[in-house]
């Protein structure tokens, strides 16, 4: 059977960023599952779309989330941090 997950590819990367927001691109892939190159993807795909921003410090990158942007769903007003608490985000 295929393994399949309730949450996107797109969720558990910004979840994974809430857990530790100084993790590389590689990390955060290993713990979502992709690849490192699919987490790129994402990141970028989150940063454009204003839920995280991307600050360079030294030579890695440290993600701040916006905690107030809402959910991409017909179904709910929930926001971002709304999402994250379920993973037990505590704020930034």
């Amino acid at each position: 059977m295929e393994e399949w997950s309730l949450i996107t590819s797109h969720g558990l990367v910004l979840a994974a960023i809430s857990r530790n927001s100084q993790e590389t691109t590689r990390e955060i892939g290993d713990d979502v599952g992709i690849t490192e190159r699919r987490a790129h993807g994402i990141i970028v795909d989150l940063e454009q779309a204003g839920y995280i921003k991307r600050t360079k410090v030294g030579n890695r990158n440290v993600y701040t989330i916006n905690p107030d942007v809402p959910l991409r769903s017909r179904l709910s007003d929930a926001s971002v941090g709304d999402l994250l608490k379920l993973f037990g985000w505590q704020g930034q």
